[in-house]
Parts: structure tokens; sequence; C-alpha cells
């Protein structure tokens, strides 16, 4: 199964779960849930979240994998960078990556979705990183995008 194929799938099984359901952290936990399990190079996927105290923050939401960092500022490291341009960034080796924050060192490459509420607000950002580099490509790009949008679009 190719990797767009199983963006596809997934897609459908996270439509299914959500169905119904109105709770934010809910859908937040069900998206990382499902899409850490369908892919062997997942190592840390979940949220970082807007704060709404600092406009200008995310904070950790749901996650799985290791012990992600608690707070990143806008513009700072791949999650800021996307939370701040809007734009899903793809990170080849993170360690070339200037400003990068290791929130685990066994990080390699990355991708940062910016994610919207109906409106166009950001709200979120979602973090997939892996243990090995250059694992992220345009198909992933093409695959969360449409998921998280779907997701999110209540």
């Amino acid at each position: 199964m190719t990797k767009r194929d199983t963006y596809e799938r997934v897609a459908k099984e996270i439509a299914a779960v959500l169905d119904g359901e109105p709770n934010r952290t809910a859908r937040m936990a069900t998206v990382s849930n499902i899409l850490h399990h369908a892919f062997d190079h997942y190592f840390w996927t979940g949220f970082y979240v807007v704060d709404p105290e600092k406009q200008d923050e995310l904070v950790i939401g749901p996650y799985q994998g290791t012990l992600g960092c608690l707070r990143i500022p806008f513009g700072k490291g791949v999650c800021g960078m996307a939370a701040e341009t809007g734009e899903t960034q793809i990170v080849e080796d993170v360690h070339a990556f200037p400003g990068h924050i290791a929130c685990d060192a066994r990080s390699q490459s990355e991708i940062v979705v910016p994610v919207k509420d109906p409106s166009g607000r950001l709200i979120a950002v979602f973090d997939v990183d892996s243990d090995e580099k250059g694992m992220f490509d345009e198909d992933d790009k093409n695959g969360l995008e449409p998921i998280l949008s779907a997701a999110f679009a209540r």
C-alpha cells in the first residue's frame, strides 16, 4: 500500500470516527492516535494549540509519542514557523533547520501543518516527527492537509 493509499484509507476512518463529535480536544486526540498508528515512520504525532491567553504562543495538546515541548513561541522552530506563516513546513533534516527546537533528540525529520477553524483562524498546528531523515514529502502534505481541514471544519 502506498503512502497516498494509506492517507485515503485513514481519511475515511477519521471521518467515520469523528462523525457527530463536537469536542475539539476529543477530535484532536482521535486524529493524532489514528494517524500515529497508521504509519511506521511516525515517531511523535500531535497538536500544539494556540494558547487563548497568549495568542502568539503554542501549548502542547493531544499527542502520541515521547514527551513533547510544553510551549513554543510563534516563529520559533518548525511548529512556530508553521504557526507564524500559516503554511505547511516539511523539513528533511531538523538539525539543519535554523532555530530548531529539540524536544526529543531522536527526531530527524518533521512535517507541521497549520490547523484552522471554519473562519480561517489558526487554532493549532499538527506536528509529526520521524526518527529517520527525509521521511516527509508532498504526499504527506497532500494527505494531511485535507484530513485536518475536514476534521476541524466545524
